[in-house]
């Protein structure tokens, strides 16, 4: 640990701005454009203190990644900063449609407050359909992602078939980069949905929360195994893509994993699992406090300082597994290493800065109503509406993206002008989520030093700078392989231009 304190006189004039954080046996520094090193602490001590001589190795460095105001390459700060924001001017490419909230799962923790199977007035006509269509490709985004979501969106899968013509329809004009997700349990999957999802390049995303007795614990299907029937449908989605030719690392069926308290002292388990279903990829993702979880909050909350161990004892796991030959990484820690080794910001839209509520995603609910983001839908579904926007075929979609809401939550999910977040080391590569705020803490701008997400973020930070500083060449060799981006080109429809 460094005593700041033994900083004699700290320089006014040596360093250009700089947010530091104790990390191990290192003092880490950031800077606007996003450039970090790893310092010991006499060698920050030297930094601080502005004594550091031109021609010392340790002066070179600090001058490579603009840390030396006499040394300060502008344009090159100017371009690393636009390489991190090249979303902001773009307008939402991802597009949630709830097509119904009937679900055939009861799980513990659902977010989306599912309807029972008989609810069939939760299910999107065809009309609305039309209508979020035509609002989706008003987009100024050239590329589009339509997102299938529930409940469970295979109970209305003849609204998913027409959702799909239809676009393609109003993309031979729009000539948009097109693609279409769906978010399924797979359990109402059979063999003629499945070829229409191949054959029409959806991709599918589903759940899988580790082991069978823990994933059949939280997500009840009534007279079956809930993880059975994920699991034969993850492996025949997968054989299908073998079969046509597609590279197996690129076109597979993506699974993410809710923690729940039962989920922590299995962290090694819910790897094997996934490594066992084939899944390339495993989203560590804590409880967030929407929909049923709200509710159900006292058998399945921890304390994050838990999950953060959870987290470490799981990607150790997983970076000794990749030196194994075996190809698996955690999300959280791919997106964090995209942005910190990367120097580029993969999108993802609830840790970005802006965050990507209306002005990177927008949710369009079965009856039409618009929402800033998929949480902003979920409050809703809890009697909450702070974040409805506009209702699809009488709201315009230059009155969506001009609504008071969308310009309210740009400005408290913007980290330059965040309390908490201005001074905060891991500013560069992080974000905040408002709507996570205000359920949580009764403002969209919310108290950083009290966020639950934060603490998450920033212990996540933590450990992967851990390692870097450890500088363990086959660890660094796996994060670098995790800021790898692959296009799947496969996946985007013919239709578009």
């Amino acid at each position: 640990m460094v005593n700041l304190v033994q900083i004699r006189t700290p320089s006014r004039t040596f360093a250009t701005p700089f947010n530091h954080r104790v990390v191990g046996d290192h003092v880490l520094i950031t800077n606007r454009e996003g450039s970090f090193l790893l310092l010991s602490p006499g060698e920050f001590r030297q930094f601080a203190e502005g004594t550091v001589a031109k021609g010392d190795p340790l002066y070179t460095r600090l001058a490579q990644k603009n840390f030396v105001r006499a040394e300060l390459d502008v344009d090159r700060m100017v371009e690393r900063i636009q390489a991190r924001k090249t979303f902001i001017h773009y307008g939402p490419n991802l597009h949630i449609m709830v097509v119904t909230l009937r679900c055939n799962e009861t799980c513990v923790y659902c977010h989306a407050s599912r309807a029972d199977m008989g609810a069939t007035h939760t299910d999107m006509t065809l009309e609305i359909a039309d209508k979020t269509v035509d609002t989706i490709f008003r987009t100024t985004n050239p590329n589009v992602t339509i997102e299938f979501q529930g409940g469970e969106p295979l109970v209305a899968f003849p609204v998913i078939k027409h959702i799909v013509e239809r676009a393609r329809e109003v993309n031979k004009t729009a000539g948009k980069q097109l693609e279409f997700t769906m978010v399924s349990n797979l359990s109402l999957m059979d063999d003629e949905k499945l070829q229409y999802i191949v054959e029409n390049k959806i991709q599918v995303c589903t759940s899988i929360d580790g082991p069978a007795h823990l994933h059949d614990k939280q997500r009840k299907l009534p007279g079956l195994s809930a993880h059975g029937s994920a699991r034969t449908w993850i492996r025949r989605l997968n054989d299908a893509y073998r079969q046509m030719g597609l590279d197996p690392t690129l076109y597979h069926v993506e699974a993410l994993l809710t923690t729940t308290r039962e989920t922590l002292p299995l962290w090694k388990e819910v790897v094997d699992a996934y490594v066992e279903l084939g899944c390339r990829a495993l989203f560590l993702r804590p409880v967030d406090p929407f929909g049923f979880a709200d509710r159900t909050a006292p058998r399945i909350e921890y304390p994050r300082a838990a999950y953060l161990d959870f987290y470490r004892n799981a990607v150790d796991y997983m970076v000794q597994l990749n030196g194994q030959g075996v190809e698996i990484l955690e999300r959280f820690a791919a997106i964090f290493l995209t942005k910190i080794l990367g120097g580029t910001d993969p999108n993802f839209l609830d840790i970005r800065n802006p965050c990507g509520a209306a002005i990177g995603q927008v949710a369009y609910n079965y009856d039409g109503r618009v929402f800033t983001c998929d949480e902003g839908r979920m409050l809703h579904e809890m009697g909450d509406d702070t974040f409805l926007i506009g209702e699809v075929g009488k709201t315009s979609y230059r009155q969506l993206m001009e609504h008071e809401t969308v310009r309210a939550m740009a400005i408290a999910s913007n980290l330059e002008a965040q309390p908490d977040c201005v001074n905060c080391t891991y500013q560069p590569y992080c974000g905040v989520c408002p709507v996570h705020n205000h359920r949580t803490q009764g403002s969209i701008f919310g108290r950083m030093r009290e966020s639950a997400m934060c603490s998450v973020h920033k212990g996540i930070q933590d450990y992967l700078f851990e390692k870097m500083a450890r500088g363990e060449p086959d660890t660094l060799e796996v994060f670098r392989r995790w800021t790898t981006v692959r296009d799947r080109t496969h996946f985007l429809q013919a239709c578009a231009t």
